[in-house]
């Protein structure tokens, strides 16, 4: 049997990157597929096409994570469609770096809300279908710099550093159902974000992790499957660095 069978999975910020990959090992473990990004695109196609290639059901829904009423009506959507949802992966993320002299106060404001926000609007609208059923995974995307925190990121990393107190206070609202909550700490991840650091930037980076090598969007996607599956039935209010050694 597979890890997710018969599981449904609701993954924000999934048509590409990170989000993309959590949704296809997700698949590969049996599990149906919710996804959302802001609106469709050949991303989100394809992704929708290669999904139900694996002989699962996916659905791909236009909607803003960051919007607490688009998150709720996504939420009923997939209900109606899907009739459950066992696992939520708060993933949608954006950044707007500069250091704290030049950001602009909307620079700060879009990262707080579309990283941290969001989470507050998808938890509490898949709350009480887990209520419900007694049983839910949530997993929260969050960042080695809502660890360490980074120059130029200050709104990243109080975003990024603000879910994972959520998460600790979610785990202890909900454990008693039998729902839990976790967050997941990437580090330097191979995506379409890094590729744009130049090589100086680039090594730099890889001289702070143990492993000596950026981590792939598998090795984060490895994580959640493990954090959404039975195997960590025990396991809540955590952070699972998955950073390669970076911070220690």
């Amino acid at each position: 049997m597979k890890l997710l069978e018969n599981k449904t999975a609701l993954i924000t910020g999934a048509s590409r990157g990170i989000g993309k990959e959590i949704a296809l090992v997700f698949a590969k473990e049996g599990a149906n597929i919710a996804f959302t990004d802001l609106k469709e695109d050949e991303n989100s196609k394809e992704l929708e096409k290669q999904l139900n290639a694996l002989q699962i059901k996916a659905t791909f829904y236009a909607s803003n994570a960051a919007s607490f009423t688009e998150s709720d009506e996504t939420v009923k959507k997939i209900m109606e469609d899907f009739g459950t949802i066992d696992i939520l992966v708060n993933n949608a993320g954006i950044t707007r770096d500069n250091l704290l002299l030049r950001m602009s106060e909307s620079d700060w404001d879009s990262v707080l809300t579309v990283n941290l926000k969001s989470i507050f609007n998808l938890t509490k609208a898949v709350q009480p279908i887990m209520l419900k059923q007694r049983s839910g995974s949530i997993i929260n995307i969050s960042s080695v710099v809502g660890l360490e925190g980074n120059a130029g990121q200050a709104n990243y990393a109080a975003a990024k550093a603000g879910m994972l107190g959520f998460t600790k206070s979610i785990a202890k609202e909900l454990g008693s159902r039998n729902i839990r909550c976790n967050a997941i700490a990437p580090g330097f991840i191979e995506t379409e974000m890094t590729h744009v650091l130049n090589p100086e930037m680039r090594e730099a980076w890889l001289k702070t992790i143990p492993l000596r090598r950026p981590g792939s969007a598998t090795d984060v996607a490895m994580t959640a499957v493990y954090l959404a599956s039975d195997l960590a039935s025990y396991i809540t209010g955590q952070t699972i660095s998955c950073d390669g050694g970076m911070h220690v």
